[in-house]
């Protein structure tokens, strides 16, 4: 579509290109869905990461004899919780890091 606007007696005449404008929504569109396919993989990933966590520390529980036991259990069971949730976070975050470039770089690719 050719476009010619005049304002203060300038004129201006641009080419609007439709069709790349399109394309580019629906490439940016499709990136969304495919992060948002990924985060819900992440989010059920995590989920069974942490019952599965869970489920061995309640067995590992069912042993424990003495108070020294609980204690070191303890230590060890919440060390291990933040371990997996510190790793939890990395993975979210660099799901969140890789997207967003992609989208720059999309989006800098419609600048030009």
């Amino acid at each position: 579509m050719h476009c010619t606007i005049t304002y203060w007696r300038n004129t201006m005449t641009n080419t609007i290109d439709f069709q790349k404008s399109f394309d580019s929504v629906k490439t940016l569109m499709e990136m969304q869905a495919a992060v948002i396919t990924k985060s819900v993989e992440l989010q059920k990933q995590s989920g069974e990461e942490l019952a599965a966590f869970f489920k061995t520390e309640a067995e590992k529980a069912k042993e424990l004899k003495t108070p020294e036991d609980v204690v070191k259990f303890n230590v060890e069971a919440n060390t291990s919780l933040f371990e997996l949730l510190k790793a939890q976070g990395e993975a979210f975050t660099s799901l969140a890091k890789e997207s967003g470039e992609e989208a720059l770089a999309e989006v800098s690719k419609l600048a030009k």
